[in-house]
């Protein structure tokens, strides 16, 4: 690689550094406001008026009255739907939304919406400033962050937190084949390991099981 390619390289890594350093900068400055939050993942795809959506919606609603914010990635379909729940429940929530090469347009209805360059960053205000996640279906997205969130639980880089995927009929088969193919087949992971997540489908159950853990928390961690 010639000099010249080589000094554009740098110059550009440094640009990306301080663009790194602006995504904590603004989570950083902003999350904390939020706190408690439950933050909810799932598919951008599905409308108004799908099971998914409303009941994101609904769930949204019954947990700001629990005082609790909603924390999505600030764009269309099961993020809409939490961030509009929330406003509709009379509580907040911030939308993280994401710079993509096709552009992922900001719903109306978060308190607060940032934009981050990198998903990682992004990533980062998702589980810090989590007391609970809350996955509906979704593709690669959802369960690129069911994973890694996991992941994070089971090597204990985060504090363990309820993990909850939402409509069994969904997530029943990922469920099956953790179980018996990653786990007693092969032996990936440990037993434990499957009871980092749970499945519910009663949306007042999820409340509950939210409520308990943070309260159990706020018990443990007078400071908090």
């Amino acid at each position: 690689m010639e000099k010249y390619q080589i000094n554009e390289m740098k110059k550009e890594d440094a640009w990306r550094m301080f663009r790194i350093i602006g995504d904590f900068v603004d989570g950083f400055d902003v999350l904390p406001e939020f706190i408690p939050a439950v933050t909810f993942y799932g598919s951008a795809r599905v409308k108004e008026g799908n099971k998914y959506y409303e009941a994101a919606r609904e769930l949204a609603k019954k947990l700001v009255q629990h005082k609790f914010s909603i924390i999505t990635g600030g764009g269309p379909g099961i993020m809409e739907a939490g961030n509009r729940g929330a406003k509709e429940g009379g509580g907040r929530s911030v939308g993280l939304n994401i710079e993509l090469p096709f552009e992922q347009v900001p719903n109306p209805y978060a308190t607060v919406t940032l934009t981050f360059n990198y998903f990682f960053a992004r990533k980062v205000m998702f589980n810090k400033y989590a007391t609970a996640y809350v996955l509906f279906p979704g593709g690669y997205g959802t369960l690129d962050e069911l994973t890694e969130t996991l992941v994070l639980i089971q090597t204990r880089k985060v504090k363990r937190f309820p993990v909850i995927m939402y409509g069994s009929e969904y997530w029943n088969g990922l469920v099956d084949w953790l179980k018996n193919t990653v786990y007693e087949e092969n032996h990936f992971i440990s037993p434990e390991d499957l009871e980092l997540f749970e499945v519910c489908d009663d949306l007042d159950e999820i409340v509950e099981k939210i409520l308990k853990f943070y309260r159990q928390y706020v018990q443990e961690n007078p400071e908090f």
